[in-house]
């Protein structure tokens, strides 16, 4: 005979929503479209308004859903990486004078938690209606090298009006651990048909309240130094509003200027927002090319920008509703942005920036993080 816990689980699955034909889970409101997998909470199509009216798909990811799980890159293509997102310096940290290690997987430091975060987990679907769906997850004690307690986390997405948002919250349940997430969104807003080319540097971006940004060392970990970017310098895109996101691309220090000993292209850093108004629009990527304008409003005190600078040109576009057929179908190296709004990386071992009490939870505390996308033209 069944136990209650096993008839309760079947229940739960037998009632639990099931996806479309193709395997996805759809949301749509006016001038929007967002498509879903319950691995790693992943959204797989963003369909928005381009200049002439019509749908484009922006961003990355895969044709075959199946794929996901099997990839060996596994780029964490608009996934939720957790517990820990980010890195977490020479795979230590400490909490109430114990030190605890985690599993190294990117050089001497830890990346998103190592290799079983939330990115490579099945999600639950608990909700689903016509413009929201709800991911659950249940992070045991554990699984992911180093980080101890039963964590709960859901993410809900919904979407109105040409606006995709995003709620993430966190519980732990038993003791206290790092609790840091994001959404890991990956942006191409040509949705690689610009005929003159599939990369990311015509774009503009803007963050005007970002001329701050961690200094960060050759593996792309803060150094614990916050500097100031000058006006029209690598790192500004404060300044003025239709700065192109290659502005610097003659300059030499351009190549290396995000680490690897030179061979890291571009950016993969964070910036800090300060003294921005409430639900102000904290950061704008935009292309002429596509006429696609997208605004990102955030709680987080900052946002890490990364510009695909490893990515080799293996993997493929979404055929489907990418590229120019023979023409720009690979993702290649900087062919696009991703931007992932979170609260400082490596903060746990950075007391001086008075992050702790903000990526540190015990029970009884809850982490939310509220984001919102709203796509419009330029």
């Amino acid at each position: 005979m069944a136990s209650v816990a096993q008839a309760a689980a079947v229940a739960h699955q037998a009632a639990a929503p099931a996806p479309g034909a193709d395997g996805k889970y759809t949301i749509s409101a006016p001038g929007i479209k967002a498509q879903f997998i319950p691995y790693g909470a992943t959204l797989t199509n963003l369909f928005v308004k381009d200049k002439n009216g019509r749908d484009i798909d922006v961003v990355l990811g895969y044709d075959d859903i199946d794929y996901y799980p099997v990839d060996p890159g596994h780029p964490v293509y608009n996934a939720i990486p957790g517990r820990y997102a980010n890195r977490i310096g020479n795979g230590k940290y400490s909490i109430d004078g114990v030190e605890y290690t985690t599993q190294k997987n990117d050089g001497d430091n830890t990346l998103h938690s190592g290799t079983n975060n939330w990115s490579f987990r099945f999600w639950n679907v608990t909700a689903h209606s016509k413009d929201s769906i709800t991911f659950s997850i249940l992070d045991k004690s554990n699984s992911s090298q180093g980080l101890f307690g039963d964590v709960e986390s859901s993410v809900t997405y919904s979407v109105t009006n040409s606006t995709w948002k995003i709620k993430i919250t966190a519980n732990s349940l038993d003791q206290k651990t790092p609790i840091l997430l994001t959404q890991h969104t990956y942006f191409n807003l040509d949705a690689y048909r610009n005929p003159a080319t599939s990369l990311i540097w015509d774009h503009t971006l803007h963050l005007p309240y970002s001329s701050r940004y961690l200094e960060a060392d050759q593996g792309a970990l803060p150094t614990g130094k916050i500097l100031t970017a000058a006006p029209g310098s690598i790192n500004d895109f404060a300044s003025a509003a239709n700065l192109k996101f290659g502005h610097s691309r003659n300059d030499p220090k351009f190549q290396g200027n995000c680490g690897a000993n030179g061979a890291c292209e571009g950016y993969n850093g964070y910036w800090l927002i300060e003294d921005a108004p409430k639900d102000a629009v904290v950061l704008t990527l935009a292309s002429k090319f596509s006429g696609v304008k997208a605004e990102l409003r955030t709680d987080q005190p900052g946002v890490v920008i990364y510009s695909c600078s490893w990515m080799d040109g293996s993997a493929d576009v979404k055929k489907s509703t990418q590229g120019l057929g023979k023409k720009n179908n690979k993702v290649v190296k900087s062919s696009c942005v991703a931007i992932e709004a979170q609260d400082y990386p490596d903060g746990i071992n950075r007391p001086e920036w008075g992050r702790l009490d903000k990526q540190i939870f015990g029970p009884g505390q809850t982490y939310v993080q509220e984001t919102s996308w709203t796509f419009g033209l330029v």
